[in-house]
């Protein structure tokens, strides 16, 4: 029992000054970062839905072609482009 107390102790004194120490080092105030997160994530949306539709509009262009008979020409894509 002495064990698991000692354990619930260091975890909760580790967490505190875990938390003590992102709140000191973080390099802006918290409405500053927050706003900076949300034009970050915000941009990445953006950037997602524009992706989204280039790919939409090349899948429709090579659906439409497969209708018509012409050969497909499907280039793979790798995690690293």
């Amino acid at each position: 029992m002495r064990k698991i107390s000692n354990f619930l102790t260091g975890f909760f004194l580790g967490g505190l000054v875990g938390a003590a120490a992102g709140l000191l080092l973080a390099p802006y105030g918290g409405t500053e970062l927050q706003n900076r997160i949300q034009s970050r994530l915000d941009a990445l949306v953006e950037e997602g839905k524009k992706a989204a539709t280039a790919r939409q509009a090349e899948l429709e262009a090579q659906l439409e072609a497969f209708k018509r008979g012409e050969s497909l020409n499907v280039e793979s894509t790798s995690k690293g482009d």
